[in-house]
């Protein structure tokens, strides 16, 4: 069975968190509710998350000031942020301060399809890094240690599999074109674009010295 991605849902009320679970259940992700900024901070300590959705108006803890810690960490500071902000509060105000490819926002009352679609191409993404990452292990398992039948079987394994992710970061690609109207989640494509190509160009020169 795949892996599941936690999403990470911050907003003090609880009907909005429950508007949002309804929105996104049927992508069969792990949905985690936090209440508020100090819930989600600690949320974030215990678990890997894909992506944030952040209200931006909370007591205590807003949502800036929520996000200017998680970017402070070094473990969650690359988690992509989108802001769920009231019609009020300009999208310059949103940025300020939290200048980021992996932030992004909408504006309330949101499209509830245009929401699900955005999470839907950050939690692929989530998905192409984690079997870019298996791969990379893979790599480093397969070159460390002695391997059943000889060097060129193994590439031609690393190969097929640098492949699968090639193709899973195309169809990725694909809905991005289809959500991402500002170019922001293009960056963070970008970023595994050339993550992906470091790997095809590794396994290409074992490919021509084994």
């Amino acid at each position: 069975m795949p892996h599941k991605a936690n999403i990470l849902l911050v907003d003090d009320r609880d009907d909005n968190l429950t508007t949002l679970e309804a929105i996104l259940t049927s992508l069969d992700q792990n949905l985690v509710r936090a209440s508020s900024g100090e819930a989600a901070l600690k949320a974030l300590l215990e678990d890997d998350f894909a992506v944030i959705l952040l209200d931006v108006m909370m007591p205590g803890m807003d949502g800036f000031e929520t996000a200017a810690h998680i970017k402070q960490r070094e473990k969650t500071k690359d988690i992509p942020i989108i802001f769920l902000t009231g019609a009020d509060i300009d999208r310059h105000q949103v940025f300020r301060g939290y200048a980021s490819r992996s932030i992004d926002y909408l504006t309330k009352p949101f499209d509830p399809w245009v929401l699900r679609a955005k999470v839907e191409v950050f939690v692929d993404l989530y998905h192409t890094k984690r079997r870019l990452q298996e791969q990379s292990r893979m790599l480093q398992r397969e070159l460390g240690a002695e391997v059943d039948g000889p060097v060129r079987s193994v590439v031609t394994r690393l190969s097929e599999r640098t492949a699968e992710v090639s193709e899973g970061v195309e169809r990725v690609r694909e809905r991005v074109l289809a959500t991402d109207a500002d170019g922001r989640t293009a960056a963070a494509l970008r970023d595994l674009d050339r993550s992906v190509a470091r790997l095809a160009e590794f396994v290409s020169a074992l490919r021509g010295s084994s």
